[in-house]
This record gives C-alpha cells, structure tokens and sequence, in this order.
C-alpha cells in the first residue's frame, strides 16, 4: 500500500455534500416571499405511501406572496392541503378545487428571530457533519500509520490537508449562515 490510499477527494467531496445539504435546508425556510422550494420539505400521505408534493402537483409562483399547488389528482387535494398545514412552516392552505392557494404571511420580528435560530441550528448540524468528515480521515490516517503503509511525516502531512479543507468548508458554512440570517432579517 502507499499513502495515496487516503482518499482526499473524497473527503472533499463528502465535506462539500454537507454545505450542499445545508444550502437544501436553507432553500426550505421562509423569509417573507414566496418561492417554490418553501415546500420541498412537504411530504403528502397519498395511495398508501409518503410522496413528496412535487410528485403530487406542480408548485408555482404566481405572485410574490403567493403559492399555488396545482395539483394532478383531484381526489389528492385534501391531502396537499393537509400536509402543507401540518408540515410546520406556518402556512395556511386554501383547497380551491384542483388547486390550493397557499398564501406567505409577512413575517413579524419574532418569527424573524425563530427562523434565525432554526437556520443556526442547520449550520451547527453542517458543521457537525463536516467534522465527522474530518474524523474519518483523520482516523483513516491513524490506521494507515499503525498499518506502516504512511510514515509519520506523511501522516502529519495529510492531517494538515484534512484539517485545511475542514476549515474551508466548516468557514463556507458560516458565510451560508450569515447570508441566510441577512436575508431573513430584512424588512
């Protein structure tokens, strides 16, 4: 074996799947208008199994402070409607037919902070995750090292690399942060 048996694209990679996940997670909160992804943690209790709502209608935006859910089987309305009300984003659907009206509520300063909290809570779990990344290689290296198939100075240089990209990303998640909380904050 030789020390290219570390992989350090791969932990790129994984750490870099953590930030993509975190952005998913942000896309989801509300920050007073109305976007499609608002509902992508939306999931409806249809023909006995759990779907998500874009498998169940179309989402769109007519204006800004509006979401519509067309949605393709009629007998599924009461369900989208359900699901979007139970779904925890303090929304309040409107079924018209084949279509429910979901309207986006002004959001007054205490929801404002709450939403900053739950964005915190999300980078606190990206992070947790890039950190686990870290602990991976990092472990990785302790075997190969006992292993004999690194030396110590390769180990130490690896480390480094490991704990370089740990940084960069553990820091990109901060910058996510602090643009989701400026962006919810705004009037």
């Amino acid at each position: 074996m030789s020390g290219d048996d570390i992989d350090l694209d791969d932990i790129e990679r994984r750490m870099k799947g953590a930030v993509e996940a975190l952005k998913n997670e942000f896309a989801g909160l509300r920050t007073g208008r109305a976007s499609t992804s608002l509902l992508d943690p939306v999931a409806v209790d249809v023909y006995g199994s759990v779907m998500p709502l874009n498998q169940i209608g179309t989402v769109t935006v007519p204006e800004p402070r509006m979401l519509c859910v067309q949605v393709w089987d009629k007998s599924n309305g009461q369900a989208v409607e359900k699901a979007i009300r139970n779904a925890g984003l303090g929304l309040n659907p409107m079924l018209d037919g084949q279509l429910v009206r979901i309207p986006i509520p002004e959001l007054n300063e205490e929801r404002r902070a709450e939403l900053a909290k739950v964005a915190a809570k999300y980078s606190e779990q990206g992070r947790i995750a890039i950190r686990n990344v870290r602990r991976d290689g990092m472990d990785t290296l302790k075997r190969m090292e006992k292993d004999k198939s690194i030396s110590e100075d390769d180990h130490k240089m690896y480390a480094d690399e490991v704990q370089e990209l740990t940084n960069k990303y553990v820091g990109i998640v901060d910058e996510t942060l602090q643009t989701k909380e400026a962006e919810i904050m705004q009037v």
